[in-house]
């Protein structure tokens, strides 16, 4: 990756970075929690709630359902699904990206902490989701939620879970999802793509350590037998499945796979939006945050989903 690759915006940005911990889970537990500590304040815009939801299989999940302040009446809903390499991203509080999404697009947000990888890998974290949709639905009227106007989102495993959790409701036959909004997913366990080969720099995500993230997730030595509730990819068809809009950066490993699951959706009659931010790495807005390029790209997928849940389903 040269420095001709790099957004001008975030050269700088990128040369004060150091080398990713590799292979230590608890270590990008750490990372991460201490990247975003600074946004990890009391937001005026938003109330928060903190709930549990039964677990498909006895277990508890920790939600935080989060409301516009001064907000009344019924709101469309979103579930927001953390991203991590499934196996980090959890937060003392609500996720800032869950909060910017409440605010800015105007929904009632259930935040949901499903378990971990490796702790708990495949099938965990997806049945965990599932089940919190099922009680996002079937408890719409208490929740201040139109139940006609749900969307799933999330970035990076999050984008993965939103997208498999739409293939899950959809051959499940549950609750109805009307909008999917991934952003940055990994898709592909295979991880056989141009971008995985040509990301390789040690201070971002790269294709190295997303083939590690499905390692955790699925196990090493899978064979070739993997569920598309696990990667979304592996799908034979895509039909019937929410209008989406799709995320990616020139400079993530995953752009690839977002960018093909993305056509694959469209050539299925999925109406699609895809937006891709040359220059830009996995995630970059959180190294990023005061940049002109990190806020219209936010200000870009948030429009879209306001869009599509308050516009396109008034």
């Amino acid at each position: 990756m040269t420095a001709m690759s790099v957004h001008p915006e975030l050269i700088d940005v990128l040369a004060t970075m150091t080398e990713r911990p590799t292979g230590d889970v608890e270590a990008l537990r750490a990372g991460f929690r201490a990247l975003m500590a600074p946004r990890m304040k009391p937001d005026a815009r938003l109330t928060v709630e903190h709930m549990t939801v039964p677990g498909p299989g006895g277990n508890e999940i920790d939600v935080h359902v989060l409301r516009p302040a001064g907000a009344e009446g019924v709101l469309p809903g979103v579930l927001y699904i953390h991203g991590g390499g499934f196996a980090y991203g959890e937060l003392d509080g609500p996720s800032p990206m869950a909060r910017d999404v409440c605010a800015e697009a105007g929904v009632v947000v259930i935040n949901v902490h499903y378990r971990l990888a490796p702790e708990h890998p495949f099938p965990a974290g997806i049945e965990d989701c599932y089940a919190t949709l099922r009680w996002m639905a079937g408890n719409a009227a208490d929740l201040g939620i139109d139940p006609e106007r749900i969307a799933v989102t999330g970035a990076s495993a999050g984008g993965c879970l939103s997208a498999a959790l739409c293939l899950m409701t959809r051959d499940r036959r549950g609750p109805k999802i009307a909008y999917q909004c991934l952003l940055i997913p990994v898709t592909d366990d295979r991880a056989r793509t141009a971008s995985i080969g040509r990301i390789t720099d040690p201070r971002i995500v790269n294709g190295p350590s997303v083939r590690r993230v499905w390692d955790t997730y699925l196990g090493p030595g899978r064979g070739d037998d993997v569920s598309p509730y696990a990667a979304p990819a592996r799908a034979t068809d895509l039909s019937g499945l929410p209008p989406a809009y799709v995320l990616t950066c020139g400079l993530d490993p995953v752009r690839d796979e977002g960018l093909d699951y993305a056509r694959r959706l469209m050539e299925a009659d999925v109406p699609v939006e895809v937006k891709d931010v040359p220059g830009a790495w996995h995630l970059f807005e959180a190294f990023a945050p005061d940049s002109d390029l990190a806020r219209q790209t936010t200000a870009h997928w948030l429009g879209a989903l306001r869009t599509a849940l308050h516009e396109l389903h008034p």
